[in-house]
């Protein structure tokens, strides 16, 4: 058996997750991090809501009916969140890898897109527009923030949800910008979001090693924290 490697991040698989839950356990393994702990890449989908980030304007709400919208710290305008959606969270010290925002943008883009590769879909990124498209349609958005030089937030990616809830809001900030989902490309199948959140973490890990951790001493496992509790149907 091989040794494991703790210079890698540690991915965590929450499954649906209440979005105020997982974003206070984020912030509060931010702010706990120090220069030994451990990164890790958070799996899970949301149940539904409505973020948005720190220069979110509201007029991009159009009609948001009964879905709850929460103003978040993330980076970006609205965006929407569901069941068979993939949330992920890489939360990196980006300080020990010596990398910069646009580089970690770049980076998750080109994961993205590597993992739709992996099944079958051609996808790209589009300039001055963050994110990652099939054709015109927005597949996977992004939103980060970064706190005592570590990420947090992250991206989300459309598989088999329902995409009605995208046309109540300029996604993105955009007017009109189409959405799209993995499913419209390929069959749906049931382990289909799991078997892109493997996809998505071995792209991002893989991508990673162009940026190696420096070395910062002895470096542990992060603290055991329970996983974030999902709200009741």
């Amino acid at each position: 058996m091989s040794a494991i490697d703790r210079t890698s991040p540690a991915p965590r698989e929450f499954g649906p997750s209440d979005y105020t839950d997982v974003w206070r356990r984020m912030r509060r393994f931010v702010r706990e991090a120090d220069s030994g702990t451990r990164e890790e890449i958070w799996l899970l989908s949301h149940h539904p809501v409505f973020t948005l980030g720190q220069a979110g304007k509201r007029e991009h709400l159009l009609d948001t009916g009964e879905i709850p919208v929460l103003a978040s710290d993330r980076g970006g305008q609205v965006t929407y969140h569901g069941p068979g959606q993939l949330v992920a969270y890489p939360l990196l010290n980006l300080r020990r890898r010596a990398m910069g925002i646009r580089e970690l943008v770049q980076l998750i883009e080109q994961a993205l897109i590597d993992s739709l590769a992996g099944v079958g879909i051609r996808a790209k990124t589009r300039q001055g527009a963050p994110g990652v498209y099939v054709g015109p349609a927005k597949i996977a958005a992004l939103g980060l923030r970064i706190r005592r030089g570590w990420s947090c937030h992250g991206l989300s990616l459309n598989v088999d949800m329902d995409l009605g809830p995208f046309t109540l809001i300029n996604p993105c900030g955009y007017p009109g910008l189409k959405t799209t989902q993995v499913v419209d490309y390929i069959p749906r199948r049931p382990e289909l979001l799991r078997d892109m959140g493997d996809l998505l973490v071995t792209s991002l890990l893989r991508r990673l090693e162009a940026f190696p951790p420096r070395a910062s001493g002895i470096r542990r496992q992060a603290r055991e924290l329970p996983p974030p509790e999902a709200a009741h149907a």
